[in-house]
């Protein structure tokens, strides 16, 4: 069994691929994302086309856009000897396309997330021998195959040609296999229930096999002509204006309503969407609202903040951090800031900075420096409490005793 595949126009003389990024318009984007010729034709070809479900769109989204807001710090040695340095100017701007860091973090994301790989074109690398700029590749842009046992990349049909450029990161890997497996693809049948399930639900309201009311005459027999007659008036009087209708007697209107017990749809398309939500990671659909068996309470909603970052978020932030350190020299390396995600009301914050200062972990500037305000001429020096008033001493029995006593 193999992942890989024969690109179209993937023969020898293809155009380098930094010349072949394929740039997709919005309209194309959307145009592929509502192919589907009924509601139980589901196209996940395209990465895109995934995110018409609500909930995957709200997992990949929360996961990518909290990543790639988070602080990025960089650092020279480890333990005790890590020492901050200044982001160099080329990781403001990875690709150098002026959208900047966190625009480019939330692509490189997004491919990990849809599809399990992040391709993307080599443009500058110092002669240290570290990258400085990358630009990415659209995912399904990107086709792979071995020819006599080399891995071979073609980028819109267009053959690589300058595999040195060529940059793949992948995610989900198994043995074996040079391609990390797609969650979109793994979960199709899920993701293809909960978006069937939408279609059937829009396709009932819209243009279903069932009339929207009944008009009807209990006391006139009425042939074709006369029932088409009266439908005419009765919907002419109805559309533009907001005046009464009149009519003979006998006629009678009942409107259908949809019982919502009567829609079993709506309860798969909840357990759907909350499945779809797992896929990417404990604690994604608790977050996100969907219901899952458990409460939410005030005592639990740090838990589920901790189990986000420990369980969901974390994996994606170290990838991150691993790929972002090949931008800088050797040893230094790139961290993100999660303590931004775990964001704390003022007194949790101030009780936090007071447990580091009791315990010399902080010094009263660098506690001030987290609060944005200007140091203190004596706040590099280690915290010392202040003194409590000293108790009176104990008389010593074996001292001589007072001779006026």
């Amino acid at each position: 069994m193999s992942v890989w595949w024969r690109g179209r126009d993937s023969g020898p003389g293809g155009k380098d691929v930094a010349r072949r990024s394929g740039q997709l318009s919005l309209d194309q984007v959307m145009a592929m994302m509502k192919t589907s010729r009924s509601y139980a034709d589901v196209d996940l070809s395209r990465a895109e086309s995934s995110l018409q479900s609500v909930a995957v769109w709200s997992a990949t989204d929360l996961i990518a856009g909290v990543i790639s807001e988070l602080p990025v710090y960089c650092f020279r040695g480890k333990g005790a000897e890590a020492k901050a340095i200044a982001t160099p100017w080329w990781l403001e701007d990875p690709d150098g396309s002026g959208h900047g860091l966190s625009d480019w973090r939330y692509q490189l994301l997004m491919s990990w997330l849809l599809r399990g790989n992040a391709f993307g074109d080599e443009l500058q690398r110092a002669t240290a021998g570290f990258l400085q700029q990358v630009r990415l590749f659209h995912p399904d842009e990107v086709t792979g195959w071995m020819d006599a046992g080399r891995e071979t990349w073609a980028v819109n049909g267009a053959q690589v040609t300058d595999p040195q450029r060529f940059i793949h990161r992948r995610v989900n890997p198994m043995p074996g296999v040079v391609l990390g497996m797609s969650p979109i693809r793994l979960h199709a049948t899920t993701i293809g229930l909960q978006l069937t399930v939408s279609k059937f639900g829009l396709q009932w309201f819209q243009d279903g096999a069932h009339p929207s009311a009944i008009l009807r005459n209990t006391e006139v027999g009425l042939d074709d002509d006369q029932v088409r007659t009266a439908k005419n008036r009765f919907l002419s009087a109805l559309r533009g204006n907001r005046e009464p209708v009149v009519f003979g007697k006998g006629w009678e209107y009942d409107k259908i309503q949809l019982a919502p017990e009567e829609s079993q749809f709506l309860q798969t398309q909840a357990y759907s969407a909350a499945e779809c939500a797992r896929i990417f990671g404990p604690g994604i659909a608790e977050i996100l609202g969907y219901e899952t068996g458990g409460s939410m309470t005030y005592a639990n909603i740090q838990d589920r903040e901790l189990t986000l970052l420990k369980y969901a978020l974390g994996k994606w932030m170290r990838r991150t951090e691993r790929f972002l350190s090949e931008f800088l020299p050797r040893p230094q390396y790139v961290k993100l800031n999660r303590d931004a995600l775990l964001e704390t009301n003022t007194m949790q914050r101030y009780m936090a900075h007071a447990s580091a200062l009791s315990n010399n972990w902080e010094t009263i500037n660098e506690v001030r420096q987290l609060e944005e305000r200007p140091p203190v001429p004596w706040g590099d020096a280690p915290f010392t409490p202040a003194a409590s008033p000293a108790a009176e001493p104990a008389p010593d029995p074996e001292a001589d005793p007072d001779p006026e006593e």
